[in-house]
């Protein structure tokens, strides 16, 4: 009997910490295979040019996904944040004023979807998938059928430049602001109301109905909050390249997904969560670097991280249903 519980408890160990587990096996292993991947410079490209970006907007689809949703316009919102952001710039702008235009852009996107999903009842799959539709258009005609918009080299703010390579006590500023996202973030699930009442809305939503809380208005808000949070990728995107190119955002979209399903792993009850979604990230980026450094062909990159995935949603599932068994 006594063998019996010690046994369970290792296999719920497994099914909650296999994501670390999967992280040590994937660093191990292409630190084997790679010569240069344990190189300071790799490491620090891992985390500025891989995990940065898609941390942010993963943090955005932790939100959606926390409240039963799911948000497939992120994409679109650091589009239109790269936009208003390019935008505002080239109109003489000050980079902070071009900023916030940014951010307000990102805003309306998850404005939107919040419209469709609180006030109409759409599902938030359905609204956010013809929010994605329409931004792709809305951003063709824009600009002449999706043509670039470059700033000009000689014309581009300090300030500007600061958002994609400046340092802060030597760490650079695009990951500090996704520290500071990624923290805010966890801070709102565990201390504050509104966080606690975001997952309870994706696990009983009657519940939270019943108890006198105004669930479409915290759902319009989470939708809000998360179109928010990706655009701050679409300015770190466009201070970094210098450049607003159509649609470039929806190449975040899948492993934002992908990342916070893994995070799910990570939660006892298999809820989303802050950690696990950066746990998430961290390893398909370690893995994205990785293949890239073994020469690996950039469709089979893809094919190796959707099979990651799998595995490591697959392995947490068998160890949960024996556990459960």
């Amino acid at each position: 009997m006594i063998a019996a519980i010690a046994l369970t408890r290792s296999f719920a160990g497994l099914a909650r910490y296999g994501l670390i587990v999967a992280l040590v096996l994937v660093f191990s292993l292409f630190s084997t295979v790679a010569p240069t991947f344990l190189s300071v410079g790799n490491l620090q490209s891992i985390l500025v040019n891989n995990f940065t970006l898609l941390a942010i907007v993963s943090i955005a689809m932790t939100f959606a996904v926390a409240a039963g949703g799911i948000d497939l316009s992120v994409g679109t919102a650091v589009d239109f944040a790269s936009f208003a952001f390019v935008s505002g710039i080239l109109a003489g702008l000050p980079v902070p004023l071009a900023a916030l235009a940014g951010l307000g852009a990102g805003a309306l996107v998850g404005a939107f979807n919040a419209i469709l999903i609180s006030a109409i009842g759409v599902s938030p799959f359905l609204a956010t998938l013809g929010t994605l539709f329409i931004g792709r258009s809305i951003q063709q005609l824009l600009t002449d059928g999706g043509n670039p918009v470059y700033l000009p080299p000689s014309g581009v703010p300090a300030a500007f430049r600061f958002i994609g390579h400046g340092t802060l006590a030597g760490l650079p500023v695009p990951l500090l602001i996704a520290a500071i996202i990624i923290t805010a973030a966890a801070l709102l699930f565990a201390r504050m109301r509104f966080g606690r009442v975001v997952l309870a809305v994706g696990i009983q939503p009657r519940t939270v109905r019943y108890s006198g809380i105004n669930l479409a208005k915290h759902v319009a808000v989470t939708f809000i909050l998360a179109s928010t949070i990706a655009a701050f990728a679409g300015l770190i995107l466009t201070a970094t390249v210098t450049v607003y190119i159509p649609s470039s955002g929806n190449g975040f979209m899948l492993n934002a997904i992908g990342a916070t399903f893994i995070g799910t792993t990570f939660s006892s009850l298999g809820r989303p969560n802050v950690a696990g979604t950066v746990l998430g990230v961290l390893l398909l980026s370690i893995v994205a670097n990785g293949l890239l450094l073994t020469g690996l062909n950039f469709y089979w990159q893809q094919v190796g991280t959707g099979l990651l995935i799998f595995a490591v949603l697959a392995f947490s599932f068998v160890n949960k249903k024996a556990v459960s068994a």
